[in-house]
């Protein structure tokens, strides 16, 4: 076995010497020995096996990003009319589902680090949260084939919407397990220049999602109108809350649990270089494994750090200036099309960006740099916005959404950055995931209130919010990685002065 220091992937790009990553990230030089091409042979033999368990969570998030969107694309098709919602009402069901991940993130990432099973415990609630989003289609039984417009019906359909309203709390409830759990997930098997990569694929799940789901959507809305006395609407609850039942039975087959427990799918000596390369990449930063600490002294830690809660603020005034992929149906409506065709002119953006999501991903990690690559991504959205902002041209406010959709890769960035920083031990990582997305999601929460209906058909009043928000989001973010520089120097100079080998470096 070689050294660590030859073993090792390097932290900055001028510490790459000779070497050349390969397609699965093992370090290849003309110079190797023996030893340590074996290791590079067994190494990609692990990440090989190890992403083809974890493009599971790819498609489990896609059906995530679904069932999150599947009321805006209902309410082209009667959704909102049939419950009887006035003013905001929409909205409040949109924020609801997001009030319930407030409760969930935190506490889930706590038991995640006291569990062995997180294959059985992410699918579990998976399996629930479909089963949940079937009840909309059942409980919400109004529809307008049958529905008769007397007085007799008004308390019906005013709880047909609290229905709807109590069963999306509960499945964000659900949902908000996933999120967080699967970041943790990954920071548990993959090394900092591999996470930010595999979480851009994580994440572009968000653009696979608005292309499939559009094209779904648009189909099941389109031919099933009526089917057995039901409305389309309703049947896109249905046939999405029990795909999703089924993916999450499949999944506690399928996806991988922590390097420190038992993995059929690797050999004895691939599981051993599983858990060496985490302890490899956490050196002198703590260990990999989840330390002895309580839960709460690790919470107690995070919310003292004044560090995670600006980055905190980053990331909510982030998820709320991308808030526009909430409401991306109405926005394509906007452009005078018919509801099919609108649905299917969703998916174009949405496939371009998973595609830029991937590239500056993986640029990102290429260079071990996050600031500028957030403020690139950003950069678009607030283009974006400005375009929209400026005619209702067709074409031009089209392509305002092609920028606009560009821009969810600052999303996977920042949430890369946060694995990456936030990495003193396996058990303050899974906390400080929980408690980051947690604040992130206040704006999620207050999201759907940007883009009312009474703004709309232009939203320029949207579009201000929001760029006023991803400005905030590249200030806070500066500040983030000033302080992380001045960590950096100071690392330094204690090693100038000690004369120490170089020790862990934050990325920037």
């Amino acid at each position: 076995m070689s050294s660590p220091s030859e073993s090792t992937w390097p932290l900055l790009p001028s510490e790459f010497g000779n070497s050349a990553p390969s397609a699965y990230g093992a370090s290849l030089n003309t110079d190797d020995t023996p030893e340590s091409i074996s290791r590079n042979v067994l190494e990609r033999n692990v990440l090989r096996k190890l992403d083809f368990r974890t493009a599971y969570l790819v498609l489990i998030y896609i059906l995530n990003q679904m069932d999150r969107s599947n009321a805006a694309a209902a309410r082209l098709y009667g959704f909102e009319e049939d419950l009887g919602m006035k003013g905001t009402q929409f909205n409040t069901l949109i924020s609801s589902l997001y009030i319930g991940y407030l409760f969930t993130q935190i506490p889930s990432n706590m038991i995640l680090t006291r569990i062995t099973k997180p294959s059985l415990y992410l699918s579990s609630c998976m399996s629930l949260w479909g089963l949940l989003t079937t009840l909309i289609g059942v409980f919400c039984n109004l529809t307008r084939v049958n529905l008769k417009w007397t007085a007799t019906h008004k308390e019906g359909i005013s709880m047909n919407y609290y229905q709807a309203l109590a069963s999306r709390f509960l499945v964000g409830f659900l949902e908000a397990t996933f999120f967080p759990g699967t970041l943790y997930l990954l920071s548990r098997w993959y090394k900092r220049e591999e996470i930010g990569y595999r979480t851009a694929l994580f994440t572009a799940a968000v653009g696979f999602s608005n292309v499939f789901g559009s094209l779904f959507a648009s189909g099941i809305l389109a031919t099933m109108e009526g089917v057995l006395g039901y409305a389309a609407w309703r049947w896109l609850f249905l046939v999405e809350g029990y795909l999703t039942v089924f993916i999450g039975i499949c999944g506690m087959f399928i996806l991988p649990d922590f390097p420190s427990s038992p993995a059929r799918w690797l050999t004895s000596a691939e599981l051993s270089l599983a858990r060496k390369r985490m302890e490899e990449d956490l050196r002198g930063h703590g260990t990999a494994e989840p330390n002895p600490s309580s839960g709460f002294s690790d919470f107690f830690s995070v919310i003292t750090d004044w560090s995670a809660w600006l980055i905190a603020t980053a990331c909510a005034c982030c998820y709320a200036s991308l808030s526009f992929n909430l409401f991306f149906p109405t926005l394509v409506a906007t452009m005078g099309y018919s509801p099919a065709i609108s649905l299917l002119l969703c998916a174009p953006p949405w496939f371009v960006s998973a595609i830029t999501a991937i590239i500056v991903a993986r640029h990102s990690d290429a260079t071990c740099e996050r600031f500028g690559h957030a403020v690139f991504a950003l950069s678009m959205l607030i283009t974006g916005y400005i375009l929209a902002m400026s005619t209702m041209n067709i074409t031009v406010r089209y392509f305002s959404l092609f920028l606009m959709a560009q821009a969810q890769v600052s999303n996977a960035v920042l949430l890369t950055w946060i694995s990456n920083t936030f990495a003193h031990s396996s058990s303050k990582r899974a906390v400080a995931i929980g408690f980051i997305s947690s604040i992130a999601m206040l704006g999620s929460v207050l999201s759907p209130y940007i883009w009312v209906s009474s703004w709309g058909p232009t939203y320029n009043n949207s579009c201000c919010i929001c760029i006023a928000l991803a400005s905030i989001v590249i200030i806070l973010c500066w500040i983030f990685r000033r302080h992380l520089q001045r960590l950096n120097e100071a690392a330094e100079a204690e090693e100038r002065e000690l004369r120490l080998p170089k020790g862990y470096r934050y990325l920037l």
